[in-house]
């Protein structure tokens, strides 16, 4: 059985997430941007951009392993998130979302795990609800290490070599 965390504890190991995974905001409209929390530079990425597409159906394509070690994680897996897509006035905007939670009627709710960049009265930490049809990516942190991040991948080009190396060091080969 996995074990629980506290409260503070979700918020630090999701801190890390976020920070490891270097783009915490994933914009998409007619052009969108890939913002770090830690203000890393901005990675621009068109809306019709096919690496960026590819990831996202690869990622949503194995939603089925978020949600089995979502429901039933091992020890070694903490730091569930999902990266969703809300509709805003440039198009929509691809934020990560901690706290995941199944709710009754079928949609989920979480909270902001980054500051939404196009979605006004909205911040860092506020819960949100959307449905699975809205999910982009996922990911978490298995033996320290990133499971899933698919969209983290095409953006990895646009950072410096020694940063790139050390994000695809974190990340859980297939």
């Amino acid at each position: 059985m996995a074990t629980k965390l506290s409260q503070p504890m979700k918020w630090v190991v999701l801190a890390v997430i976020i920070g490891v995974s270097v783009f915490g905001i994933l914009t998409i409209g007619p052009m969108h941007e890939v913002v770090a929390q830690d203000r890393s530079p901005i990675v621009d990425v068109r809306t019709s951009d096919p690496e960026m597409n590819a990831a996202i159906a690869r990622a949503r394509g194995t939603l089925s392993t978020f949600w089995a070690s979502y429901q039933s994680p091992k020890p070694s897996e903490a730091g569930h998130a999902l990266k969703v897509r809300f509709s805003t006035r440039k198009g929509g905007e691809h934020i990560w979302i901690g706290e995941v939670k199944k709710r009754p009627d079928g949609t989920y709710s979480g909270l902001f795990a980054n500051e939404p960049r196009d979605l006004p009265g909205k911040r860092a930490g506020d819960e949100v609800k959307f449905t699975e049809a809205d999910i982009s990516d996922w990911m978490f942190m298995r033996n320290g290490k990133i499971v899933g991040g698919e969209t983290i991948k095409p953006t990895l080009k646009s950072l410096p070599k020694a940063d790139a190396d050390a994000l695809r060091a974190r990340m859980e080969q297939p």
